[in-house]
């Protein structure tokens, strides 16, 4: 609570996140990380969402965007000199996507990425970007060919320190408030021609195959913020005394208990059928979408819920219910708003 009251991204938990493998999780162990599964990622994901969803958002940023575009895009000179301190967790990742005018239309960025002998020279600015402010290094999508459209769009790795890359506004939310969120600005920054990733205009296809995969670990994390605003909510509940006995004990409570917990588990066997397939490499765009969307979904009602079921306590920092409350709704917005997954599943479906 005293970080999200400030506001305040807590670095020292950078050192023991590391040391226990959490900000290497899937990579494999040549290249510093813990060498685990895509299902263990996701319970590493869950369970850091049970207590505070922020630092479970800001794991799932570096692991899930930022390192995983260079993990699986960058060719091996790249990935021993970005991908291995990143995975031992001694670097911070972050991924620069969303702009101001192009969010779910990500193809209609204007970041651009202009060749000038073995430099790129970028320009514009990326929003939204968890750890825009304390990462060591950045994956930037940038337009290098606006005549090719969304074919026309190439992935950069940039550096701390690199000149023309700046920090701009941190954004102040409603939730979440403790994974960082700002503003990142471009203003002539030059960039050598090694640090760009796969071939020029794969940026685009790239970024859906890193969403694909980023989806997962936000249904993990959605399925354990509504995990934790259920077990809150059944220890209130259980504690709470009126008309002589718990709350718990009548029926209206218990049927949103049962209900809640039923969808959290049904929310979690989708999430693990989405990671399993992603562990066999196979193609996972319509599960991961349909767990993403369910997930964050039901951890909004679930964290609605909790907050009633607290009563006039749910409106107050006394008990987590507010923080969940406040927390779970970017969950249905990042990495693709729930009308994104709507619209992906349907495509899916019709092309079948």
């Amino acid at each position: 609570m005293e970080w999200d009251e400030a506001q305040r991204f807590p670095k020292e938990l950078l050192p023991k996140l590391a040391g226990l493998g959490l900000l290497g999780i899937q990579f494999l162990e040549q290249y510093g990380g813990a060498g685990m599964s895509a299902v263990d990622y996701c319970i590493c994901i869950e369970e850091l969402a049970r207590v505070d969803p922020s630092v479970s958002l800001s794991v799932a940023a570096h692991n899930g965007l930022g390192a995983a575009h260079i993990g699986m895009f960058a060719n091996e000179a790249q990935k021993q000199q970005y991908l291995v301190p990143l995975a031992q967790g001694t670097k911070l990742a972050a991924w620069g996507l969303t702009e101001p005018g192009s969010g779910s239309d990500a193809a209609a960025m204007r970041t651009t990425a202009v060749q000038d002998g073995d430099c790129w020279v970028l320009n514009g600015s990326k929003m939204f970007i968890t750890h825009g402010t304390s990462a060591d290094t950045l994956v930037i999508m940038a337009v290098t060919d606006k005549s090719k459209g969304a074919k026309g769009i190439s992935a950069f790795i940039l550096e701390r320190g690199m000149g023309g890359l700046l920090a701009g506004k941190k954004e102040d939310k409603l939730g979440m408030r403790a994974s960082e969120t700002t503003e990142v600005i471009l203003q002539n920054c030059r960039v050598p021609a090694s640090q760009l990733i796969g071939e020029v205009g794969q940026g685009f296809i790239q970024t859906l195959q890193v969403l694909d995969a980023g989806r997962i670990g936000i249904a993990a994390l959605s399925v354990g913020l509504a995990q934790g605003a259920c077990e809150a909510a059944a220890r209130y509940t259980a504690e709470r005394k009126q008309f002589g006995r718990a709350i718990a004990s009548f029926p209206a409570i218990q049927e949103r208990l049962a209900e809640h917990r039923s969808q959290v588990e049904a929310a979690r066997l989708l999430t693990y059928r989405a990671a399993w397939l992603k562990e066999q490499g196979r193609r996972m765009t319509l599960e991961s979408a349909m767990a993403k969307l369910y997930s964050s979904e039901i951890a909004v009602r679930a964290a609605e819920d909790g907050v009633q079921m607290h009563g006039g306590y749910g409106f107050v920092k006394d008990y987590p219910a507010e923080k969940f409350l406040r927390d779970v709704k970017l969950l249905t917005i990042g990495e693709g708003t729930s009308e994104v997954q709507r619209l992906v599943i349907a495509r899916q479906l019709l092309a079948a």
